[in-house]
């Protein structure tokens, strides 16, 4: 009974930090929004917040610089998938498919989340999560409102897909953090995904071309005249310090697949916020989509965590993960 009231309150701990998580990160394009209408590019916009956000994490960095000898393949697949993979990828498919296509693509990530548990890693995946994934992606096509922009661009569509499976490396790799001997502390994983991510952009953004000058000036955020650089800390330390740190540590206590699901809601979070903050309306089919998803994101919370299941062989697992892993990364 206690075990089970353990399991219980672990997954409830890693819900709630699922949905602040998603709260976060839905929350980012309100506030990017504003400064990519005073004249930042969404790429320079990208490189702000991760590389504000390496910056505010460097004491974290230090503390864990022993996971640089220790885990040095999971900190870089963390950095260029996790971090730049995601975003890049994202806003290069931006450019050439309709912002709701791509959106649509990227959340698929769940679905790809689940075929790797069940079919790399040979672990069960339960009905609740399949559901919840079904539930999530329909309803999320209706929240970006997909039908208004199918314009077929093969690249573009392999570019979505891209941030598609690099965020399927950011629900991996978190979670194996986590496994083995000598698990990696979450802090650390992300200091170091966030300065090898900076570094990444830094490459791609090229931000020496950046109009510096818009951060010291004003953004219309809902009609008033904000400062660009209270924006931007939103941006930083929200939307990318506590989001990052609040993900990894819910994907810890629930599952890649579960926590995957839940991070859908950051669409439908996005789309609210727009509509309170930046007039953008909601249409009946986005209402209807939103609760399409929560439903789902509640259904799939119902899935045992991996901490929960007692199958005879449980003791060798993280082992044998480690291992793949290691020869992996």
């Amino acid at each position: 009974m206690r075990i089970s009231e353990g399991h219980s309150q672990r997954r409830n701990v890693g819900l709630g930090l699922a949905l602040v998580s998603a709260f976060a990160f839905g929350g980012s394009g309100v506030a990017a929004k504003p400064l990519i209408e005073a004249g930042l590019a969404p790429l320079e916009v990208t490189w702000l917040r991760v590389t504000g956000a390496a910056l505010v994490l460097l004491p974290l960095a230090w503390r864990h610089r022993g996971l640089l000898t220790r885990r040095p393949g999971l900190l870089v697949g963390f950095g260029l998938l996790g971090v730049a993979g995601v975003q890049a990828c994202y806003f290069a498919a931006l450019s050439r498919i309709p912002v709701g296509v791509a959106m649509l693509v990227e959340y698929f990530a769940p679905a790809l989340v689940l075929g790797w548990v069940r079919f790399v890693q040979r672990r069960p995946v339960s009905r609740a999560a399949v559901i919840g994934v079904v539930l999530a992606v329909g309803g999320l096509a209706c929240v970006v409102e997909v039908w208004s922009g199918l314009g077929f661009n093969l690249l573009g569509l392999l570019l979505a897909l891209g941030a598609a499976f690099c965020q399927v490396g950011y629900f991996v790799l978190a979670d194996h953090g986590g496994d083995g001997q000598d698990p990696a502390d979450p802090f650390g994983v992300i200091a170091y995904g966030l300065l090898i991510g900076a570094v990444v952009l830094t490459v791609i953004g090229r931000p020496w071309d950046m109009d510096w000058t818009v951060l010291t000036g004003r953004a219309d955020l809902a009609g008033a005249r904000v400062p660009a650089l209270a924006l931007l800390a939103w941006i930083v330390l929200v939307a990318t310090v506590i989001a990052y740190l609040t993900g990894v540590l819910s994907v810890r206590r629930l599952s890649p697949q579960v926590a995957g699901v839940v991070a859908c809601l950051e669409a439908v979070i996005a789309t609210v916020l727009a509509w309170v903050l930046l007039d953008e309306h909601l249409g009946v089919a986005q209402v209807v989509g939103g609760a399409v998803v929560l439903s789902g994101a509640l259904i799939a919370q119902t899935s045992t965590p991996k901490a929960a299941t007692a199958e005879p062989v449980a003791a060798s697992a993280p082992v044998e993960e480690e291992r793949e892993f290691s020869a992996g990364g």
